[in-house]
Parts: structure tokens; C-alpha cells; sequence
């Protein structure tokens, strides 16, 4: 009986343990990434974990002021609202211009660099801010959840040595298949800016395949800074791949119901339709 009864507690003991709560670190951008984010997130409190979200001080939709039930840590930034809202609208016009291919990769690559200032400005305030990473260290956090394209959740994430989730619809240049180990090869995965689908003609391969070997190029200054940064904060050269490798978890917020084909990793979590809006159903 005896014996019974403490398998029975220890049981119950242990179903109590693992019910508890985590420490979620969420570490967002702004923009569409944070509203498709925000609901996660506030469900994660609902479910009884503790979560603290840090964001800048100047944002688009990360208001801290907005009612709440999770924690909210604000650091400074040194710029403007009307700044940030001026490049994210010439970020956005610029996926809408009717231009060749040439064009469009020149257009897109100016504003991806012109957004890209704005979010190194961002972390690069976040990991100076003494303060806040004193408190982040201390703080003793499980899980970091983050939209990875920042690439101040990664650096966080390695830098509190704590497992992260990524939240996240793609990776220029294909860096979340590499990061990954997830096979990639050209001539069979569109490549960006071309609108191919899987299956494409021999001139489309080739014209693939150019643009894969272009990704080379300019994709590297894109997260130099980034990786300048981190070489800061881990006195080591580390690249954008080396930490987005870090991630245990990549919640992808597409399905293939709306994409083509293609290889993908275990850690890989389809998430399509999460960033909806969810309506009423119609009446009968």
C-alpha cells in the first residue's frame, strides 16, 4: 500500500513540475511580424508562463503603454517615429513598382539595406543598454521567442545561453535553409525576386541559378553589422548563420497550401494562417 502510495505522489509531484510555467524572453519587430506575433504571445500568458517583452522605445505597433497582461521593458532608441514610418512606407512602395528583374533586385536590395540601418540602430541600443541586459541576465529566462530576422533574438539568445524559438515567414537568401542544413539546390527551389514555381524551364533554371550565385554578393552586407555587433558581445567572430543555427524551433508562418514544394528540417513548424484574422463563422 505504501509502496502505491508514494509512486502516487510522486507521480502527481511530478505532473506538477512539468505543468508549471516558463520564462518566456520575447524579443519582436515591428511591424507585420509583431501583430501576427502579439497573439502568441498573449496567449502564452494566458497559459501560465511569466513573459517579458522588451521593445524600443519608438515603434510602429510595439506600444508599451497598450493595456497588457505580460511584462514590458523599454530602452531608447535615437530616432523618430516619423523616420521609421517614412522608410518602412518606401520599404513597402518598393515591392510594388512594375519593373524588370534587373530592376526590381536593384530596388528591393536599396530599401532592404535603407530598413536594415533602422533595425542594427535598434540592437545595436539594445545590447548598450547596460541596464536591460543586466536585468535580461539576472532574470534567469527558459526560452527566448523571437522574430529571428532582427538578429538581436539570436545574439540575446546565445549570449543567456537559453534555448530560442523563431518566429518568422522567410530568411533573405535562403539563409534559413543553410542555417538549417536543410537541402536547397537551385535548380529545383525558386530563388527570390523571380516568381518561378517548381517547375520551371531550362531558361528559367539558368536565370535560378544566376540569381542563387548573385545572393552571394549581396546578402553578406546585410548582416556584417550585425556580425560586427556580435563579435562585441562574444569577443569571437561569429557569423548570421553560425547564430541562426542556435534556433530549436522555427515556427514558419506559411503553408504549403500557397507555396511550392520544397525540402524542410524536423525543427520546422508550419504555422500558415496564424497572421489572419479570424471571423465569425457564416451563418447556415
Amino acid at each position: 500500500f505504501y509502496q502505491y502510495t508514494w509512486m502516487l505522489l510522486l507521480l502527481l509531484a511530478s505532473s506538477l513540475i512539468f505543468a508549471e510555467g516558463g520564462k518566456v524572453l520575447v524579443i519582436p519587430q515591428d511591424g507585420s511580424h509583431w501583430l501576427s506575433m502579439r497573439p502568441v504571445v498573449g496567449k502564452l500568458q494566458q497559459n501560465g508562463h511569466e513573459v517579458v517583452v522588451v521593445v524600443p522605445s519608438t515603434s510602429l505597433h510595439m506600444k508599451p503603454k497598450e493595456p497588457q497582461n505580460y511584462t514590458v521593458k523599454v530602452y531608447p532608441i535615437p530616432y523618430t517615429e516619423d523616420h521609421l514610418a517614412a522608410t518602412l512606407k518606401s520599404f513597402i512602395n518598393a515591392h510594388f513598382i512594375e519593373q524588370s528583374v534587373l530592376n526590381v533586385i536593384i530596388t528591393m536590395y536599396q530599401s532592404i539595406i535603407e530598413i536594415s540601418r533602422y533595425f542594427f540602430i535598434t540592437c545595436k541600443s539594445l545590447l548598450h543598454n547596460e541596464d536591460i541586459m543586466q536585468y535580461l541576465k539576472e532574470s534567469k529566462f527558459d526560452v527566448v521567442f523571437t522574430a529571428p530576422i532582427l538578429m538581436c533574438g539570436p545574439i540575446i539568445a546565445e549570449y543567456l545561453s537559453v534555448p530560442s524559438v523563431y518566429f518568422l515567414r522567410g530568411f533573405p537568401c535562403n539563409m534559413d535553409s543553410e542555417a538549417t542544413q536543410c537541402p536547397n539546390p537551385p535548380s529545383y527551389v525558386p530563388r527570390l525576386f523571380l516568381n518561378n514555381s517548381d517547375s520551371m524551364t531550362f531558361a528559367q533554371r539558368v536565370k535560378n541559378m544566376l540569381v542563387y550565385m548573385l545572393e552571394f554578393v549581396y546578402c553578406k552586407p546585410l548582416f556584417a553589422q550585425f556580425e560586427e555587433l556580435a563579435y562585441e558581445v562574444f569577443q569571437k567572430k561569429v557569423t548570421a548563420t553560425d547564430l541562426l543555427s542556435r534556433g530549436s524551433v522555427w515556427l514558419m508562418r506559411y503553408d504549403f497550401v500557397f507555396e511550392f514544394p520544397r525540402p524542410v528540417m524536423p525543427n520546422m513548424v508550419f504555422i500558415g494562417g496564424i497572421n489572419c484574422d479570424q471571423k465569425k463563422k457564416l451563418s447556415q
